[in-house]
């Protein structure tokens, strides 16, 4: 599958081959989203604690006589509705991840690569570097790109000043190869790979 390759300037830069068995799938909505959910769980920290009843250090003395009040029966200050009571239903620390194999995890970003290049929604670059690492310059080059909302990946590290001149654009991901994920390929409009990319993604996924 040939795709077009093209400088930081939006001019073109040759052709480069990308192979079918990562970027020529058919992508199935099922996988991507058993995939996304996984990456959601595992980001979930669940560190959120409130106390419950049970763990509250009141007096379980009675308030007051069982009958004769004319109010509700009470036989602890403990109870979720009075000030300083335990939470009803409260939440208590726990991990959401789930377990997904590592087969359908990388079927699911192979599929993602293949959204993009289906819908026509993947740029790549020659390499990633930046002459003058202005943030004005990167958006007007991202903007012939038109790549306003892009994740790009490059090889192991971005070059300094690509990377300084781009980390203020609001829509715009810097990702390495490494990091690469179907999460973040699926938030973005485009999908900008250098070419150093490609060839770490076809050794990852190969």
């Amino acid at each position: 599958m040939k795709h077009t390759v093209l400088t930081l300037d939006a001019a073109p830069a040759g052709e480069i081959d990308l192979p079918e068995s990562i970027f020529g799938l058919e992508p199935r909505k099922d996988i991507l989203y058993r995939v996304v959910q996984w990456q959601m769980n595992r980001r979930h920290d669940g560190t959120k604690k409130t106390l419950t009843r049970r763990e509250i250090d009141r007096t379980t003395k009675k308030m007051y006589k069982q009958k004769g009040t004319g109010g509700a029966r009470h036989g602890a200050m403990s109870a979720p509705q009075f000030r300083g009571g335990g939470k009803a239903m409260a939440p208590v620390i726990r991990s959401r991840e789930t377990d997904l194999p590592k087969r359908v995890r990388a079927l699911g970003l192979k599929m993602a690569l293949s959204s993009k290049v289906r819908d026509g929604q993947l740029i790549v670059l020659d390499a990633a570097k930046a002459e003058t690492p202005k943030t004005k310059a990167m958006a007007v080059a991202f903007a012939k790109l038109g790549a306003l909302s892009a994740v790009i990946v490059d090889g192991p590290e971005f070059d300094a000043g690509f990377a300084r001149a781009s980390r203020n654009l609001e829509q715009v991901d810097l990702l390495n190869v490494a990091g690469l994920n179907v999460y973040d390929v699926l938030r973005r409009d485009k999908l900008v790979l250098t070419k150093a990319a490609l060839s770490a993604i076809e050794e990852r996924l190969k």
